[in-house]
C-alpha cells in the first residue's frame, strides 16, 4: 500500500462521511478544515477509515492524532 494509493481512498471516505464531493485532503489537513467535523463525526470517520482499510485503530493513536497526514502513518504502520 502506497501514501498515494492511500489518499486515494482516504478522500473516498472523507466525502462519503462528510457528505461533500468537493472535499481535498493532505497531510496538514485538519478537523477546523472541513466545516462539519466535529466529535461526533470524527467517530464516524474513524469508523469508516477502519471499515474500508480493514484495521483497527488503537485509541490512543485515534486521540493524538493532529491531522490527516498523522491518520495516514498510522493506516500505513497497521496495514503491513
Amino acid at each position: 500500500m502506497t501514501r498515494e494509493s492511500v489518499y486515494e481512498r482516504l478522500t473516498k471516505v472523507f466525502r462519503e462521511v462528510f457528505d461533500d464531493e468537493e472535499i481535498e485532503i493532505e497531510d496538514g489537513t485538519t478537523a477546523s478544515d472541513i466545516e462539519d467535523w466535529d466529535s461526533f463525526e470524527h467517530i464516524n470517520l474513524i469508523c469508516a477509515v477502519e471499515n474500508e482499510f480493514s484495521l483497527k485503530m488503537p485509541m490512543g493513536k485515534v486521540v493524538n492524532m493532529k491531522n490527516v497526514g498523522e491518520m495516514v502513518d498510522i493506516i500505513l504502520e497497521l496495514g503491513k
